[in-house]
């Protein structure tokens, strides 16, 4: 399976607006002391609360259950969202070696 295919089966489609977002702050982040290692978990982080927070203002949530599938689909996109965004950062990274 192709990654465009994974991306285009398993990200919500208004969710993809996040990984060009993860992309800058990653950028911004690398601009600090912080180390490279974190940037990752990071942006992990970032992208559940982000992703948790569109959920939660679009979705019509009463009930625990229904609380608990807004939980587990902010963790699974936001991871989706994140490790879309970190793998475009090292595509880009490894086609600049060719130039």
């Amino acid at each position: 399976m192709e990654f465009f295919e994974v991306v285009k089966d398993y990200i919500k489609p208004e969710l993809l607006i996040l990984i060009p977002v993860l992309y800058l702050i990653g950028m911004g982040i690398k601009k600090t002391a912080l180390k490279d290692e974190i940037i990752p978990f990071l942006l992990g982080t970032v992208a559940i609360i982000l992703s948790a927070l569109y959920i939660f203002a679009t979705g019509d949530i009463h009930t625990a259950k229904e609380v608990a599938m807004a939980i587990f689909t902010a963790i699974t996109q936001g991871i989706l969202v994140s490790g879309a965004s970190v793998y475009f950062n090292q595509l880009y990274k490894q086609i600049k070696k060719f130039d």
